[in-house]
């Protein structure tokens, strides 16, 4: 059940990367990302305020948001900071670079994810798992070389610097959530980690961007910026359910989340008219063959 909740989410992910593309595109970052975090509070308010008015209606299902310590908040606050400090380096890298190079590389980050389940939580992979990881470690070389030919350097483009950096803290949010869907309700830990980061991106937005705003990128409304929060909360809400399951491998789900990628590249060709897509294509691929070595290995 979890690896099929997996893969579900992985398509509501890659529709949440082609509207956040959309949204970026010629258009100040951090107002949009504001927007995502305060629509995300918005769409779970009513399972919070129903949890509470009337908690029998909603009691014992996955919609249910119960009440949570003082240490949990403690624990959720953080994951807000990590998620956050992703989000603001991914949406940037996102907003400069073509989403068919944003979207394989963000497909590595369960790589360093599995890194962690290893050495954390003790997992263990068989020979057809270990065969998709290796295919996607693969698949990034690859695209190193494809990206080159636009004219991008792995090495020197900040922009690449900034989605490794939100891969690397993406990756370290995945296993903590391992940790916080086995240790707090799923739908609570959503509900309040979106809340939080709508505090946090509220105080960057009047700090950092308001004072300088006519001198940056001027803000758009693009109804792109609703979709995104739009599946990014279908896509979380499907992960935490999944991750929920004691037998849920973290390593498994987050290499089956970013199968994502091939949503994204589709959206890619098809929205912004990317380049040199035979190499991607083939990056792509081996990404896909990598997905489905890992189903194989959890048959």
């Amino acid at each position: 059940m979890w690896l099929a909740l997996a893969f579900v989410s992985a398509f509501f992910l890659g529709c949440y990367d082609i509207n956040k593309k959309m949204s970026v595109h010629n258009n100040a970052v951090i107002p949009v990302l504001f927007l995502n975090t305060l629509f995300c509070t918005l769409l779970l308010s009513p399972l919070f305020f129903i949890s509470r008015l009337s908690g029998e209606t909603l009691a014992g299902t996955i919609y249910y948001v119960p009440v949570v310590s003082l240490e949990a908040h403690l624990y959720i606050v953080l994951k807000s900071l990590i998620v956050l400090s992703s989000w603001i380096f991914g949406y940037f890298a996102t907003k400069h670079l073509p989403l068919t190079i944003t979207g394989p590389i963000n497909a590595t980050r369960p790589v360093m994810t599995l890194v962690g389940a290893l050495l954390i939580f003790g997992e263990r992979l068989n020979l057809y798992q270990w065969i998709g990881v290796l295919l996607t470690i693969v698949s990034f070389f690859l695209l190193s070389a494809t990206g080159k030919k636009e004219g991008i350097n792995f090495r020197q483009n900040k922009w690449v610097l900034f989605i490794f950096i939100a891969a690397v803290l993406g990756a370290l949010s995945g296993l903590y959530d391992k940790y916080l869907m086995q240790k707090f309700s799923s739908t609570a830990v959503q509900f309040w980690y979106n809340l939080y980061q709508c505090i946090m991106m509220l105080v960057v937005l009047i700090i950092l961007w308001y004072p300088k705003r006519a001198k940056s990128t001027p803000f758009s409304w693009k109804w792109s910026i609703l979709l995104v929060s739009f599946f990014l909360t279908l896509a979380d809400f499907v992960y935490f359910y999944a991750l929920s399951d004691p037998d849920a491998m973290i390593s498994i789900v987050s290499m089956v989340r970013r199968g994502s990628v091939v949503i994204s590249f589709i959206g890619g060709v098809l929205f912004f008219h990317e380049k040199n897509l035979k190499g991607k294509a083939l990056d792509l691929v081996l990404i896909i063959i990598g997905m489905f070595f890992l189903y194989l290995g959890t048959k």
